[in-house]
């Protein structure tokens, strides 16, 4: 049998003690750090008005002086759902074609891991807000989890579709109006021309009549030419 030379081995033993404790000390700083960083760092998206409006409707406390709460319909509550539902469908858009823009210039080293983090931070509340939706939604009518994100879907679309045609609209109004303008300008350079042409000619100098050349007829002769004269017999 060998034997352990546990003095030789206790200045390695307490090295790679001493080495562990500062690995999990920094580890833990570290995480501690950039939690504490995620959690101040601005939210890519505003206040999700919808879902306060729904939450609201959802959780109504009594008025003052009253023990029950307001009832509210089950119409309203599934309509401010469905709201909610149109304003994730938004946001997913916006996310979508933000990601690969913010990818690309995160490999570029064009913007900071702050920006990356926070992207990737509303990509993980938007998950939830979609499992969120879809649980209440199945709360509400057994089975509309499965369909309420393609009604969102249309509704949002039709929205789209509704704001493009009010912005062609303003756009016709604003270019019937230019021209209008346009055309009274062309109108009235065009009267000037008119009256300009009118003087010129006006002050012209008028020529007599006996510089006027005269055409002279000479005798005239009669159809068929002239007549042969008959001889006497």
């Amino acid at each position: 049998m060998f034997d352990i030379n546990w003095r030789g081995l206790l200045l390695p033993l307490a090295y790679l003690a001493v080495l562990a404790g500062t690995f999990v000390t920094f580890s833990t700083v570290y995480r501690r750090r950039k939690a504490l960083q995620s959690a101040n760092l601005a939210p890519w998206f505003g206040p999700h008005l919808q879902r306060n409006i729904y939450l609201s409707l959802l959780h109504m406390e009594p008025e003052e002086g009253s023990e029950k709460a307001p009832k509210i319909p089950d119409s309203v509550i599934r309509a401010a759902l469905l709201r909610r539902a149109v304003e994730d469908i938004n946001r997913i858009i916006q996310i979508r074609t933000a990601k690969a823009a913010c990818s690309s210039l995160l490999q570029r080293g064009s913007v900071g891991d702050d920006l990356w983090q926070r992207f990737q931070r509303a990509e993980k509340e938007m998950e939830d807000e979609l499992r969120d939706v879809v649980m209440e939604a199945n709360a509400l009518v057994p089975g509309w989890g499965q369909i309420i994100f393609q009604s969102a879907n249309e509704i949002a679309a039709n929205k789209v579709l509704r704001d493009r045609l009010d912005e062609i609209e303003a756009q016709a109004d604003k270019e019937k109006e230019w021209w209008e303008k346009r055309r009274a300008t062309i109108q009235t350079e065009f009267m000037k021309e008119l009256d300009t042409e009118s003087e010129k000619s006006n002050t012209r100098p008028s020529t007599s009549s006996a510089d006027e050349p005269v055409l002279v007829d000479g005798p005239s002769t009669p159809q068929g030419g002239p007549r042969k004269r008959k001889g006497k017999k």
